[in-house]
């Protein structure tokens, strides 16, 4: 049977043969994982005979399920995860144990009421060795009466920053038994004997996760668009201050501060939407390979949606932000919509992945990259870039050097730009690692004395991988009114991003002093430009006003007079005097 699973714009959407009955859902939802993590675990990673077991049933909500790897004492750090899971042969079950108080798994969507299975990762031990993290199925609750099975310690970890519509949970385990068949087997087996069949490759076992890190891209591209929309349509209604003396108040979208606020993060949401849409097309692709026996792809996959996560999670993070700053006041109020989305945003800098560990995650692709190009051997995928580092000469007909002119009109010459800078930075940072090598001896010394080179270096990586998707999807656009503006999006995300990072095309000679202050100007001049299209450029993205949830950015503009519905509609206002002056208030006064 062939299923889908896919989160388009706010819903999930689960269709057995892409059409019939579907669960739907706005926001964060306790089903969450069980739909975006515990289905696809199933379909990647159990055999035939575990999908026809588990599948059926959680797919008619019968199983409810979440995925539980994080523990209170570990979560990005796999290989520090404590839980065990010990195969006995003469039951021929696996006996899992929470050992520790740190081994608890935590954080978990949907542990904490809702799930009645979890997929949960542990520490496989069989015939007295460790083998790693393996996922098993683990049923939680009673069938029927939901309540906790024997041996399980399950419950709800309490209020978080937000996110108050999951149950965030936590799980204990003591000796507790599974059979040997709720291993999920499709790659990695424990045969009845206790023998360890070790699978193609270990990074199999954490397809989930590229998986789910694979989406959060897309996830970081809606959320900015989202926050875009609100403050932009709110800047072309709110009417501030004045430009020129003795006329009307105009429209602050008409400022240049607040297009220097909004526009390039406007830029930066379409750069993010191209490139969650390379990395859906990408996985799925490489996922395809993988199931023919291909894992060639796996570890650049692996090290690009680690990174991009990070890259994307970071900045949309700190753009909702600026946009519920741009809304001035009002953009404090829940009204605006924006608390929410940030609330419920934030936590994917953390989640599936702490962003700084993902990019050094990236770095250690990125370094061996870097030593196979030293060791006169090619690289290829979007790491290439390294074949043509002026030290390295792997292509005697191609002789690399920095360009002495950067057209900062050229969405290509741009990319090339963002190229360089890169491949710099990725030479600095394994120089500097080879360094420390060299002094310390010691390389795991090594690599954290030189973690914030790494970081920096997958950073560009990543930025040049954004700058190089927006400028290819240019060429892909048939309209070319559309293509126009587009292309001024796609100047405006690269100039911006060259602003902000000119230290970096400065020190090494990619750009002169004369052009960074000719990208400064160009950036004010496509501020102007894209002004006509900006509200256009936002209802683009379609969001209805039931998904966007906000007041100040209304598709119809009428701002004040629905503020003002909202606010009398304030709980506190249900009563005209409420009962805390004749509490409080009313004795204090009489007393004066």
């Amino acid at each position: 049977m062939a299923v889908f699973i896919q989160r388009t714009r706010d819903n999930w959407h689960l269709r057995p043969d892409g059409a019939g009955p579907r669960f739907v859902h706005r926001g964060p939802s306790p089903l969450d994982l069980h739909l975006g993590m515990f289905l696809p675990t199933l379909l990647h990673q159990a055999t035939a005979e575990q999908q026809e077991r588990f599948f059926m049933p959680a797919w008619s909500l019968e199983i409810t399920g979440t995925y539980a790897q994080t523990e209170m004492g570990h979560g990005t750090h796999l290989r520090g995860l404590e839980t065990t899971a010990t195969y006995d042969p003469e039951t021929q079950e696996f006996i899992l144990n929470s050992p520790t108080v740190t081994s608890i798994k935590w954080w978990p969507g949907g542990l904490g009421k809702t799930s009645n299975h979890a997929i949960v990762l542990a520490q496989l031990y069989t015939k007295g060795k460790c083998y790693g993290l393996h996922a098993f199925i683990v049923p939680l609750r009673e069938m029927g009466t939901h309540k906790p099975l024997p041996g399980i310690t399950i419950g709800d970890i309490g209020p978080k920053f937000g996110y108050d519509e999951m149950d965030n949970g936590y799980l204990k385990m003591d000796n507790y038994r599974i059979p040997r068949e709720n291993m999920l087997m499709k790659y990695a087996q424990v045969k009845p004997d206790g023998t360890y069949v070790k699978p193609m490759s270990n990074k199999l076992t954490y397809g989930t996760m590229v998986f789910i890190r694979s989406v959060l891209v897309g996830e970081a591209a809606r959320s900015l668009a989202k926050a875009c929309t609100i403050a932009i349509r709110y800047s072309a209604v709110r009417h501030q201050s004045e430009i020129k003396p003795d006329e009307p108040e105009p429209q602050i979208l008409d400022f240049q501060t607040q297009q220097y606020k909004l526009f390039p993060l406007l830029a930066t949401a379409y750069a993010f939407h191209f490139v969650g849409a390379y990395m859906k097309e990408t996985y799925h692709r490489i996922n395809e390979g993988i199931g023919q026996g291909d894992l060639s792809e796996l570890p650049e996959l692996h090290a690009l949606t680690a990174g991009l996560k990070a890259f994307t999670s970071w900045t949309t993070n700190t753009a909702i932000e600026a946009c519920r700053m741009a809304c001035g006041g009002h953009g404090y109020s829940h009204c605006s919509g924006l608390p929410n989305i940030y609330v419920t945003f934030t936590p994917t800098c953390t989640f599936e992945g702490e962003n700084t560990v993902m990019m050094l995650q990236t770095a250690r692709f990125l370094m061996k990259s870097y030593d196979q190009v030293h060791s006169g051997k090619l690289v290829c995928g979007m790491v290439s870039y390294l074949n043509d580092l002026p030290s390295q000469r792997i292509q005697p007909q191609q002789v690399a050097v920095w360009p002495t002119l950067v057209d900062i009109n050229s969405p290509d010459s741009l990319t090339e730009a963002y190229r360089l800078r890169a491949a710099r930075l990725v030479e600095i940072a394994a120089k500097n690692l080879q360094t420390e090598v060299m002094h310390r001896k010691s390389k795991e010394v090594a690599w954290n004395l030189t973690s914030v080179d790494l970081v920096r270096a997958s950073e560009a990586h990543c930025h040049y991988v954004t700058v190089k998707l927006f400028t290819e999807k240019l060429l892909k656009i048939q309209d070319k009114s559309i293509q126009v503006v587009l292309r001024n999006l796609c100047l405006l995300y690269s100039l911006y991003g060259i602003s902000q990072k000119s230290g970096d095309f400065l020190q090494e000679g990619i750009l002169t002093d004369s052009q960074i202050t000719q990208v400064h100007q160009r950036i004010k001049e496509l501020l102007t430009v894209i002004r006509p299209d900006a509200v256009a450029l936002v209802d683009a993205f379609d969001f209805q006003d039931v998904s966007l949830g906000s007041v100040l950015g209304r598709y119809d503009g009428n701002v004040y007079e629905n503020l003002f519905e909202w606010a009398r509609k304030s709980p506190l206002n249900k009563a005209e005097v409420h009962e805390s002056y004749y509490k409080h208030l009313k004795p204090l006064q009489s007393k004066l």
